[in-house]
């Protein structure tokens, strides 16, 4: 007769609901996953100082962001704010509808990167800023999956993604690929950060959210789920 020992560290099998903005506000437990919501939006903004710090690359939005900092008066945080409403605004065609998440992603994530450049200065090792990059990277994937398991609506590039995907009939893959593609492109020709730092944020944030999201998601006893894609 055979037994089979049961897992110590089984893996989580919590999804995220297909929520409206008032079912995610109904659905329960509000207060931890507001908690979790802020705490994650914050440290999505300090990942994206630590980038910035370790001078490497950054993320595919943020080489366009690194770009338009040197055309208008803004510090990088404001123009993660004022693109997050650029791209909200094409929601309004593809028909998304925000969240309490969205909005508060479109305003945490750039302060919380400005304060973060204030009060962090560049370092003068190269290994310091390996690491600096290394874990900035890390933090983003863990910060994406507490965001988003908090499950209070998409951020705004993802809904852009999400919706672009469900008009066209594209894969989310294709469409995400297509936009970032899109926007490092446009951020090189502002005079954008691009390096290893964009290279390995391409091939590791989708996997580090993806592993880390089944432990964050606020369970909310729901079956109906969506694959919803990392930042």
């Amino acid at each position: 007769m055979s037994t089979t020992r049961p897992t110590r560290f089984a893996r989580p099998t919590r999804t995220l609901a297909d929520l409206g903005p008032v079912a995610q506000l109904r659905a329960g437990r509000l207060p931890e996953r507001l908690a979790r919501l802020a705490l994650g939006l914050v440290l999505y903004g300090v990942s994206l100082g630590l980038m910035v710090r370790g001078d490497l690359g950054l993320a595919p939005w943020d080489v366009l962001h690194s770009g338009l900092v040197r055309h208008v008066p803004l510090t990088l945080g404001q123009a993660v704010v004022v693109m997050s409403f650029v791209v909200l605004l094409l929601w309004i065609p593809l028909r998304e509808t925000p969240g309490v998440g969205t909005v508060a992603n479109a305003l945490v994530v750039g302060f919380s990167a400005d304060a973060t450049l204030a009060l962090l200065d560049a370092p003068s090792g190269s290994v310091a800023r390996v690491a600096l990059m290394v874990g900035g990277v890390l933090l983003c994937g863990f910060a994406t999956a507490l965001y988003m398991g908090a499950q209070l609506g998409r951020g705004p590039r993802d809904g852009l993604m999400t919706g672009l995907s469900r008009r066209t009939g594209l894969s989310l893959r294709l469409v995400r690929t297509g936009l970032e593609v899109t926007v490092v492109l446009i951020g090189l020709v502002l005079g954008g950060v691009l390096g290893v730092g964009t290279v390995l944020y391409a091939l590791a944030i989708g996997p580090v959210a993806q592993a880390m999201l089944p432990w964050l998601v606020v369970d909310l006893g729901r079956s109906p789920a969506t694959d919803l894609p990392a930042h």
